[in-house]
């Protein structure tokens, strides 16, 4: 199948489009700059140069594919709604599908699942209006499908390395934001990429969350980090204000108590996650 994706020289972009490859897709993928037609055109796909406001752009790329991805992160509900707008309208009736996150559920009551009712800390609040105009087009003949995944890890580990190795390592202690009991949805980067590539037969208007089935804590998972960045299993407290004053808004999000099941995702797409110690990766065994 022909697909075209955005964000494909991204974290979640590379790995998709090794997945689509070694499943045989053919892929063009958005590329806004040398650095990333480099990358992309490594990995085995077409680059189509632009940017995500390129709005004609991503139009005539979605028009030319059998199917659309669109990874690139927006700043803004409003930017991501318009390239949203222009790839829907451009793939027509083929697969197109949508990443949110499981973020936007909030705090759930131990182990939930894609019914689960939304209650978003403010860094995702903006992803509602967009989700629900995406989800719409399944009435008007589009094949729209959601993926959520949970919190990545694996390969470059960006969120994590980010607000926890890399400040960890400049100060002798990987951050755990106040007792570390709340848990946090992982999966690995190759599980969401054959996610991404089982969900291209998707029914229209479904949703998933990409979730590897393993919930361990925000302690454990410091803990972890702190090991494979040699200091041997130091860790430091914060409040939820200092983690927000060192972070920024991401700290409530790290700081949701979230668990999840991938049993739709299993049931309905046989999509079984291969990655099921996040623990053993984050330690670097």
């Amino acid at each position: 199948m022909k697909t075209f994706l955005t964000g494909g020289s991204g974290y979640i972009g590379k790995a998709t489009i090794g997945a689509l490859v070694r499943h045989g897709h053919t892929v063009e993928a958005l590329a806004r700059t040398d650095r990333s037609a480099d990358t992309v055109r490594a990995l085995g796909a077409t680059p189509v140069r632009g940017g995500l406001g390129d709005l004609d752009v991503l139009n005539r790329a979605a028009a030319r594919a059998e199917a659309v991805i669109h990874l690139a992160q927006a700043t803004t509900g409003a930017e991501d709604l318009a390239a949203a707008t222009a790839l829907q309208d451009g793939i027509g009736s083929g697969p197109y599908l949508h990443t949110g996150g499981t973020w936007v559920y909030g705090d759930t009551d131990g182990v939930a699942d894609e019914t689960a009712p939304w209650n978003p800390p403010s860094i995702v609040a903006w992803r509602r209006p967009v989700e629900e105009a995406v989800l719409a087009r399944a009435q008007q003949g589009g094949r729209p499908v959601v993926i959520r995944p949970g919190l990545l890890y694996g390969g470059e580990n960006r969120l994590i390395d980010m607000f926890y190795g890399t400040p960890g390592k400049a100060a002798g202690a990987v951050p755990c934001i106040g007792d570390g009991t709340n848990h946090w949805p992982l999966v690995h980067i190759d599980d969401i990429a054959e996610l991404y590539v089982a969900a291209l037969r998707a029914e229209p208007g479904a949703v998933y969350v990409g979730v590897g089935g393993t919930n361990p804590t925000a302690k454990e998972c410091s803990l972890a980090v702190a090991h494979a960045a040699g200091l041997d299993g130091k860790t430091v407290t914060l409040t939820l204000d200092e983690a927000r004053a060192q972070m920024g808004p991401v700290a409530d999000a790290f700081a949701l108590d979230q668990q999840f099941t991938p049993a739709r995702a299993q049931a309905e797409l046989g999509w079984v996650p291969a990655h099921t110690d996040p623990l053993s990766v984050l330690a670097g065994r």
